[in-house]
């Protein structure tokens, strides 16, 4: 993806703002905002966001589960599988 076609002027995005709406829906590709010239921030629209905010959950996950099996903080498959069948027969 090249950000380069997807920058633009605040100023535009005001005078635009539902026609920005709509192309950030039908691109899905996010859009660098400037202010006098700098980047000042990034939008998108919800469904591509809602995804990122669910891949960065889950990688948060995995980096928690590696850090757990580098600290040696894991269990045996068989033994949690048999703390789980004791716990559904206690129910």
């Amino acid at each position: 993806m090249k950000y380069s076609t997807q920058i633009k002027p605040i100023s535009y995005i005001k005078s635009n703002a539902a026609e920005v709406l709509r192309d950030l829906a039908e691109r899905r590709e996010p859009l660098v905002v400037t202010q006098n010239g700098e980047a000042k921030a990034v939008i998108q629209d919800i469904v591509s966001y809602e995804e990122t905010q669910e891949t960065m959950s889950l990688l948060k996950i995995l980096a928690l589960g590696n850090r757990q099996v580098e600290e040696g903080r894991t269990v045996a498959a068989k033994d949690f599988i048999g703390r789980l069948r004791q716990k559904k027969q206690e129910r």
